[in-house]
């Protein structure tokens, strides 16, 4: 379970890509990119769409590890996670149910 900092530097530095490079294909600041690849801050579901086409890589896995990055540091510290997690899983499942009148 890589991180989403962790799968963005990684397929920069195996494609032998600059930051400015980076910066300069997906119009997100130089600056930034670096402050995402260090976990120093958190991009919008946008920015990770933008990276995901300009690496080449799976869109939905980069999603994936970008919202699960977000939820785990929501509740890292918190004892009842595993018990909110189930929760809001079932919220979503009953959310999806066909409404009837």
């Amino acid at each position: 379970m890589k991180r989403l900092k962790d799968i963005i530097r990684e397929a920069r530095l195996q494609q032998g890509i600059v930051l400015r490079e980076v910066a300069s294909a997906t119009e997100i600041d130089q600056t930034i990119i670096n402050k995402f690849e260090l976990g120093e801050r958190k991009p919008s579901r946008k920015q990770v769409e933008k990276l995901s086409d300009f690496y080449g890589l799976d869109k939905d896995e980069l999603i994936i590890a970008w919202k699960s990055d977000l939820v785990y540091n929501d509740l890292k510290d918190e004892k009842l996670a595993s018990k909110i997690l189930k929760v809001a899983e079932q919220k979503i499942k009953y959310s999806k149910l066909p409404y009837k009148a």
